[in-house]
């Protein structure tokens, strides 16, 4: 578990999860690439590429901001993010058609991206309510990356991969 001291303000509360994201935007980023490397789809591998862009692009705002900021907490592995990436490995590893992989694939980064929607949206009301107006632009521009990126994974499953994914004999039905 993350130790850190005790948390007394709000900005203080916006700086840890600063932190935190900073740690699950790596995390992720050294997942997506193997996470690439198994997909079968050409489609969802160039939106996972376009999605390693996304990611660190973050990274790098994430550490402007703690630099600007000062932020000396430093959380070494966001558990969240762990657990998101060991149980899409997990699920992963369990998928033996490339076809049924490339559905669960997209499935494990939509729910790794709805939570990051609901961080950075957080993040951008702390932000606002601190009257920190840049930042708080920032973490908005990044929940509405992570929404984009939303709609484009919905739109993949539902006129390609979930049809594909079909039992050889539904496929054809």
């Amino acid at each position: 578990m993350e130790t850190m001291s005790t948390t007394s303000s709000l900005r203080q509360l916006l700086y840890e999860d600063v932190s935190r994201m900073i740690s699950a935007e790596m995390l992720l980023k050294s997942s997506v690439l193997g996470w690439i490397n198994k997909g079968n789809s050409a489609s969802l591998k160039m939106l996972m590429l376009g999605y390693q862009d996304v990611v660190e692009k973050h990274i790098r705002q994430l550490g402007a901001f703690r630099r600007e900021e000062q932020i000396t907490a430093c959380i070494p592995s966001n558990g969240v993010m762990s657990a998101f990436i060991a149980d899409a490995d997990d699920r992963l590893f369990a998928c033996t058609r490339p076809e049924v992989r490339d559905v669960c694939l997209l499935s494990a980064i939509q729910s790794i991206n709805h939570f990051k929607i609901s961080v950075y949206g957080t993040m951008a009301a702390f932000a606002g309510a601190v009257r920190l107006e840049k930042a708080g632009l920032m973490f908005h521009q990044a929940e509405l990356d992570e929404k984009e990126i939303d709609e484009r994974l919905s739109y993949l499953a539902e006129h390609e991969l979930n049809r594909k994914a079909m039992s050889p004999a539904a496929a054809t039905e």
